[in-house]
């Protein structure tokens, strides 16, 4: 697997110029479900948690939308910023429900993180090191299984740190702070593995991993991101699906995070499409009519650079069934 080039930091300024101009003129369509948009695209990026699931089930009528879209020949690809490898997130998915059967392939920015610390042939991850100190979930180490790399205990003896998880709630941001300090003084390059700022568990939403790295900047650490919604995990995504003949044109990307899903398949100039489960779903709450949802989603927009999707559904749903001639199958 090739790895691409990622983009060293996170600057949402960076970002703020163009996703204001792609979204100027940007009308949401508001949508009963996946069935009013399933016939204008062949590929479809999936978001995870948040859009399949909440960490614990699936979200109504989600099993039903993937078998719809298996049968019409959809191409399904999982997009995560999951910090864990591809295995083990198919794995994860098969225990709330979500068999392999429903999906083409998993993407995460864990996988990514793997081949590159693996491969230390491109871009940042050249010279890596060989020990490194690891925050992630639970201890979880999984994200260097099989690498010829050693994890130590005390951040003073590493050459480099990864940040793929966050022990949330029970933990919280100045808990992490002494080693995060450490790590500082020591001077070492940190790969965030997981870019999410929060997170959905249940039903609240949990400080990410991506809060951590960015507290790691502001003590003055170097941070490489690697996940949504840096492009060179989309663009991955995008020759995944060239490969099968649908091009960007063809192709849209559902998700829960304006700053992440919506944001990224934007700069990867693909449509979007936000449901309101997941991070976003409060703001929501009392939105019953269009022009309600349309004073909600403008609100939501305003705090992250007017960056609007193309579609808003209430959740990955199939929806209203329509006439058999408007489900056309993609020739194999």
């Amino acid at each position: 697997m090739r790895v691409f080039r990622i983009l060293h930091t996170f600057k949402f300024q960076e970002f703020t110029k163009v996703s204001t101009s792609m979204n100027k003129v940007l009308k949401t369509q508001f949508c009963e479900g996946i069935s009013d948009i399933s016939d204008s695209y062949a590929g479809f990026i999936l978001d995870q948690w948040g859009v399949l699931h909440d960490g614990n089930k699936p979200y109504d009528g989600v099993i039903e939308c993937l078998k719809e879209l298996r049968a019409r020949k959809k191409h399904v690809i999982i997009l995560s910023n999951s910090g864990k490898r591809a295995e083990i997130n198919k794995e994860r998915l098969k225990k709330v429900g979500i068999g392999p059967s429903l999906y083409d392939q998993i993407v995460t920015s864990g996988e990514m993180t793997w081949q590159g610390i693996f491969e230390q042939n491109e871009g940042f991850f050249v010279g890596l090191g060989k020990k490194v100190y690891v925050i992630s979930r639970g201890g979880d180490r999984s994200i260097v299984d099989g690498l010829d790399v050693k994890v130590v205990e005390d951040v003073n003896d590493a050459d480099f740190m990864i940040i793929s998880g966050a022990d949330a709630p029970e933990k919280t941001l100045e808990d992490y702070e002494p080693a995060l300090k450490a790590a500082v003084r020591k001077q070492l390059t940190a790969l965030c593995a997981n870019p999410d700022s929060r997170g959905v568990m249940g039903s609240q939403n949990i400080m990410g991993p991506g809060t951590l790295a960015r507290r790691y900047q502001d003590f003055g650490g170097v941070v490489h991101y690697i996940g949504k919604p840096h492009q060179p995990i989309y663009k991955h995504c995008i020759k995944i699906l060239q490969e099968k003949s649908i091009y960007p044109g063809q192709t849209i990307m559902i998700g829960d995070s304006i700053t992440h899903d919506i944001l990224g398949g934007s700069l990867a100039n693909i449509d979007t499409c936000l449901v309101r489960t997941g991070l976003h779903e409060a703001q929501f709450t009392n939105a019953t009519t269009p022009a309600s949802m349309d004073k909600a989603l403008t609100i939501l927009a305003n705090q992250y650079n007017n960056v609007r999707p193309k579609y808003l559904v209430p959740s990955l749903r199939w929806g209203n069934p329509l006439p058999d001639r408007k489900h056309k199958k993609r020739a194999k």
